[in-house]
C-alpha cells in the first residue's frame, strides 16, 4: 500500500547544500514541501527544481530566530498543503573560524533557538493532526570533549550540543502524542566551504589535521533525514555519521564518556 503524501517543512532549504537536497528528496517521494529560508531567490530556485521534476512545493520566507515567524511558517504550511506531518530543522547560521562572541550568539539564536521555536509550534500543529515527525540536524562538532587537532566553532558547537539534548529530551512525545523527534549528527559534508578546504589538502595533510579522507554527499545526508522522518520505531534518538564510517545510532542512555584518565 502506497504511503499517503505528507506535508513537510524544511528550514534553510534555499541554499545549495543539504536543505535543498532534503527538500528535493521529500518531494521526489510524493510529499508536499514548504521550502523556508531568508534567501528568497534561493528558496524560489528550490521550489522551481521541485516543480520542474513534477513535485509540489511552496516557498515561505521566514527567520527561525523569530518565534512569531516560526508560528506563521507552521500556519502557512497548514493553509497551503494541510496538516503538518514532518519538520526538518536544518537552518544554520553562516560561521567562520576565529569568529568572536557576536558570531557565537548568532549561532545560538539560529541553530539552537531557531530549532526550539520551530519545534514548539510544530508540536502544537502535529498534536492537532494526530502526530508527526521532527528531524533535527546537529553535527559531530557537538560531541567532542576537547580536540587533539585545531578546529571547532564555539557558538556552533554549543548550539548543536543543545539540539542533541533537545532531541533526547523530547523522546516521550512518541508515547503521548505520536510525535517522533530524532536527530542526525553528520560529519564533514561536501558543501561549498568544507569541500574547498578538503580539496586544498593532500591526504597526508588531512590525516595530520584530523580531516576525514572522504566527505558525506548532500544526497547521503538527505536520504538519512528522510529515513529518520519515516521510521516510527525511533524516538529521541541520535544518528551519528562520521564521514568515513557507516551511520550508527548512539545507544539510548549512553553517558557520553567512554574513556577516562585517572587523576
Amino acid at each position: 500500500m502506497k504511503n499517503l503524501p505528507r506535508t513537510v517543512i524544511v528550514t534553510g532549504a534555499g541554499g545549495t547544500g543539504c536543505g535543498r537536497a532534503v527538500a528535493v528528496r521529500f518531494a521526489a517521494g510524493g510529499d508536499a514541501v514548504i521550502v523556508s529560508d531568508l534567501n528568497v531567490a534561493g528558496g524560489h530556485e528550490t521550489v522551481r527544481q521541485i516543480e520542474s521534476a513534477g513535485g509540489r512545493a511552496a516557498f515561505c520566507e521566514a527567520d527561525v530566530r523569530d518565534e512569531r515567524q516560526m508560528h506563521d511558517l507552521i500556519a502557512f504550511a497548514e493553509t497551503t498543503f494541510g496538516a503538518l506531518n514532518v519538520l526538518v530543522n536544518n537552518a544554520s547560521s553562516p560561521h567562520s573560524f576565529g569568529a568572536g562572541p557576536e558570531q557565537w550568539l548568532n549561532c545560538l539564536q539560529t541553530d539552537l533557538m531557531g530549532t526550539i521555536h520551530a519545534t514548539r509550534w510544530a508540536i502544537e500543529s502535529m498534536r492537532r493532526g494526530g502526530g508527526g515527525a521532527i528531524v533535527n540536524v546537529a553535527s559531530i562538532s557537538a560531541l567532542w570533549h576537547g580536540r587533539k587537532t585545531p578546529g571547532g566553532l564555539h557558538g556552533y558547537d554549543v548550539a548543536k550540543a543543545g539540539v542533541i539534548r533537545l532531541t533526547t529530551g523530547l523522546a516521550g512525545l512518541a508515547a503521548t502524542d505520536h510525535i517522533h523527534v530524532n536527530c542526525l549528527a553528520p560529519g564533514w559534508i561536501a558543501t561549498d566551504g568544507p569541500r574547498e578546504y578538503w580539496a586544498s589538502l593532500t591526504p597526508a595533510e588531512r590525516a595530520e589535521r584530523g580531516v576525514p579522507s572522504r566527505l558525506l554527499s548532500v544526497e547521503e545526508v538527505s536520504q538519512a533525514v528522510v529515513e529518520l522522518a519515516g521510521d516510527a520505531s525511533l524516538a529521541g534518538r541520535v544518528l551519528l555519521w562520521w564521514s568515513e564510517e557507516r551511520p550508527r545510532l548512539i545507544q539510548w542512555g549512553d553517558r557520553g564518556y567512554r574513556d577516562f584518565v585517572t587523576l
